[in-house]
């Protein structure tokens, strides 16, 4: 048997985060809604019905489009893709075929350790991104089936890659990084758990070092990341068995469905081609028409990528693994680039938002939305700054922050946390140090320097953590040399 490896391809669908669905003016938020509630006469597929793009749609699709490296056509048109089932309520879907929106695009990503360092940096095509809508929801209960259609008409961007991913841990790193993509031009919200990304994989395998492209399997149901990966090692093993039982490849084509419970595939059917589908043009939607200058004024609003933020955080002194964590937080995010526009220090910001504010924040059980404001973090930064309190004192009043809700300012009040600067009463703590204190004394003077640190501590005691503990150091070394 031949050393083998697996050729994976995905087809990622994603709602596009729009206020109204793809043709009709009915909500596209119908998540947790009670069922058959967002619908109309168009979403529904009533005969005599004419459907109407979703202008901010085409416009998120256009930009996601640029996000991933595609060119995006100056003419594209919609067709009708027929099949039968019940959650497509017109018999057919509108799609895009032989001109969809946007071709020939790359997302770089990267693998990472176990550590959340960066292994090895991997590139996957795009071949196409191009719009649709989605089709309703279906529950089974038994010999049952309930359906639910406020997902029917939802706007959605089909993504499909090239065979370019070896592992399934490889494709949850393109899928990951495509998500965070999506999410950072504002095309879709990509909220796995609302079921706004889903995955189509496609899996083969050949003989290593060969340019072959056998016959596949496509595992359809995959809404998870989790899924994903468990469901391309659970196919890519089966069809590993397979070739030794048989000698070869599959046969041909085939579609197989995610058992998310028993984490296993089950044989649906022989995977369609294109005729099966019938498509042709869509009567009711005139072609759509982009000149030059309207795709580079949507190329000209694309904020910084990921991939680019990562790079940023990781030249101000963070690791990998701290650079992911801010890119996949937004929230965090904002607290961080508060910190440091103020500090302009990428270790002192890290310090004290991934390290101190994020173990406070776990210590009480609480989450980045109960941390406090910037405007908050950046009160406690000048107090520090302007020397109010000492930066061992800041480490309590975030503390305390964190607890109670209260401001930097109000907590340094009330505690009586400001720091003792002034020049007369730190010299009598000096003089009190030097006086009851000859052991310490003496060793400095014979060379020691540290010596002196136990003098600084002896005062820090004494004034409850209020000494300016840098002019303490100044004053004990202008007494004692």
């Amino acid at each position: 048997m031949p050393a083998l490896e697996a050729i994976i391809g995905l087809e990622v669908h994603a709602q596009m985060s729009t206020k109204t669905k793809m043709f009709c003016a009915c909500d596209n938020d119908a998540w947790n809604r009670a069922p058959n509630t967002t619908v109309c006469p168009v979403c529904m597929g009533h005969p005599g019905t004419l459907p109407v793009p979703n202008a901010e749609a085409v416009a998120k699709a256009v930009k996601a489009s640029l996000a991933i490296g595609c060119t995006v056509a100056t003419q594209c048109h919609f067709d009708r893709k027929h099949y039968f089932y019940p959650d497509l309520p017109a018999g057919y879907q509108i799609s895009q075929y032989d001109f969809p929106l946007a071709k020939a695009g790359a997302v770089t990503f990267d693998v990472l350790e176990n550590s959340g360092r960066v292994r090895e940096e991997k590139t996957c095509r795009i071949t196409r991104l191009h719009m649709e809508n989605d089709a309703g929801k279906l529950t089974h209960r038994g010999t049952t089936t309930l359906c639910d259609y406020n997902r029917a008409g939802t706007p959605l961007m089909e993504i499909v890659t090239e065979p370019d991913l070896r592992s399934a841990e490889e494709a949850v790193a393109f899928a990951q990084e495509l998500r965070r993509i999506l999410i950072a031009v504002d095309a879709s919200d990509a909220d796995m758990f609302k079921g706004m990304m889903r995955f189509d994989a496609s899996i083969s395998l050949r003989a290593t070092g060969t340019n072959a492209l056998n016959p596949r399997s496509e595992i359809k149901n995959l809404n998870s990341f989790k899924a994903l990966e468990k469901a391309l090692i659970y196919e890519e093993k089966r069809l590993r068995n397979l070739w030794e039982e048989t000698g070869g490849p599959l046969k041909g084509n085939i579609t197989v469905g995610w058992q998310d419970d028993e984490e296993k595939t089950r044989m649906l059917r022989d995977k369609e081609d294109a005729q099966d589908y019938r498509y042709f043009p869509e009567p009711d939607i005139p072609p759509l028409a982009f000149t030059e200058v309207d795709i580079e004024k949507v190329r000209s609003t694309l904020p910084m990528l990921p991939r680019a933020k990562r790079a940023h955080y990781v030249s101000l002194g963070l690791d990998d693994a701290q650079a992911f964590q801010l890119t996949d937080d937004a929230a965090l995010r904002r607290l961080f680039d508060a910190v440091y526009e103020k500090t302009k220090n990428g270790k002192r910001t890290s310090g004290l938002i991934l390290t101190q504010l994020l173990g406070f924040l776990k210590a009480e059980n609480k989450t980045i939305a109960d941390a406090p404001s910037p405007e908050a973090m950046l009160e406690l930064i000048a107090a520090i700054d302007t020397g109010t309190i000492s930066a061992n004192a800041g480490k309590d009043v975030l503390l305390l922050m964190v607890q109670t809700g209260k401001s930097a300012d109000a907590i340094i009040e009330e505690k009586g946390m400001q720091q003792i600067a002034d020049t007369d009463t730190l010299s009598k703590l000096v003089a009190d140090a030097i006086a009851q204190n000859p052991g310490p004394i003496a060793d400095f003077k014979a060379g020691k320097q540290a010596a002196l640190g136990s003098l600084v501590g002896w005062i820090m005691k004494e004034s409850k953590g209020q000494a300016d503990p840098r002019k303490v150091n100044e004053l004990l070394r202008k007494q004692l040399t």
